[in-house]
C-alpha cells in the first residue's frame, strides 16, 4: 500500500522540495498552498511519477485548515510536513495590523491545530513522523522581523517540548531549523522584505540542501537539524552573546535601506 505525505506550503521553496524527496521516495501525496503556484507545482511532482493531490486553501485561517483536514480525514498520514508560513518585514509599527494577525494565525494559531490533529491520529495509529519548519530566528530578536522571529521563537520551543513527551513512542517529530535561504519569501510583494538586506545577499542557503537536511533529519527521527555551520555557530552563541547584541546583528540585516 502507498503510504501518504502531507506538505504544506508546498508550491515553491522548501515545501516543494520536502513533496519532491517524499515523491522520489514512493510516497503519494497531498499537497497545499494558497495560490496558483501549488498547480504547477502539482504538474512537476506528477511528472516524477507520484500521485498528486492538490488543495488549495488558506492556512492561516479555519476554513482553510478544516478544508484540508477534510482531504486527510480518516487516512493514514506517514509523513506531514508542518512548513506553511508567512514573513513581514518593516518596522512593527509601520506593519499593517491585518498582516500581523495573519502571520500568527499561520505560523501560530493553524500550525498548532494541524499539528495536534495529526499528531493525535499518528499517536492512535502507532506510527508516523512530522517536520515542522522553524527556523534559526526563533533564537534571536529580530528587529523589523520581530513578530516573525516571535512566532518561530514558539514554533521551536513546541517541537522540543513535544518530543520529550513522545519521546518513549514510535511517532517523531523534528525540527527544521533554517537561516536565511533562498526562496521566494523576500521577494513576495506582501511579505514587504526586498528592501531588506538579506533580501540582496549572495550568501543565502541552497534550498535543495536545506530541505534535504531537514527530510533527512525527520527520516531519522532526529529531534531537530540546523543545516549549515555558521547557522549552527549562530545557534550556540545565541546563548552566550547579550540578546541586545543579537538584535543589533539582526538588525543590520533586516532594516530596510
Amino acid at each position: 500500500m502507498t503510504k501518504l505525505a502531507v506538505v504544506t506550503g508546498a508550491s515553491t521553496g522548501i515545501g516543494y522540495e520536502l513533496a519532491r524527496f517524499a515523491v522520489e521516495d514512493g510516497h503519494a501525496l497531498v499537497i497545499c498552498a494558497d495560490e496558483e503556484a501549488i498547480e504547477t507545482a502539482a504538474e512537476k511532482l506528477r511528472r516524477l511519477g507520484g500521485t498528486v493531490e492538490v488543495v488549495r486553501a488558506d492556512l492561516s485561517t479555519r476554513e482553510g485548515v478544516e478544508t484540508l483536514w477534510a482531504a486527510i480525514e480518516g487516512r493514514d498520514v506517514d509523513l506531514f510536513f508542518a512548513n506553511a508560513g508567512r514573513a513581514l518585514g518593516h518596522a512593527f509599527h509601520e506593519q499593517d495590523w491585518t498582516a500581523i494577525r495573519r502571520l500568527i494565525d499561520l505560523n501560530i494559531r493553524q500550525t498548532t491545530l494541524m499539528l495536534h490533529r495529526v499528531g493525535a491520529r499518528m499517536q492512535a495509529r502507532g506510527s508516523g513522523r512530522i517536520l515542522v519548519t522553524g527556523s534559526i530566528g526563533g533564537f534571536v530578536p529580530g528587529p523589523y522581523d520581530a513578530v516573525y522571529n516571535g512566532t518561530k521563537a514558539y514554533l521551536d520551543s513546541l517541537c522540543y517540548a513535544v518530543q520529550d513527551e513522545w519521546r518513549d513512542s514510535p511517532v517523531t517529530l523534528t525540527c527544521l531549523m533554517p537561516g536565511p535561504t533562498d526562496t521566494p519569501i523576500f521577494h513576495r510583494p506582501e511579505n514587504q522584505l526586498s528592501e531588506a538586506p538579506i533580501a540582496q545577499s549572495v550568501s543565502l542557503d541552497d534550498v535543495t540542501k536545506v530541505a534535504r537536511a531537514g527530510y533527512d533529519a525527520m527520516m531519522a527521527g532526529e529531534r531537530g537539524v540546523v543545516p549549515g555551520f555558521t547557522n549552527k555557530l549562530a545557534v550556540m552563541l545565541s546563548g552566550l552573546v547579550p540578546q541586545s547584541l543579537l538584535a543589533r546583528i539582526h538588525r543590520s540585516y533586516a532594516e530596510p535601506k
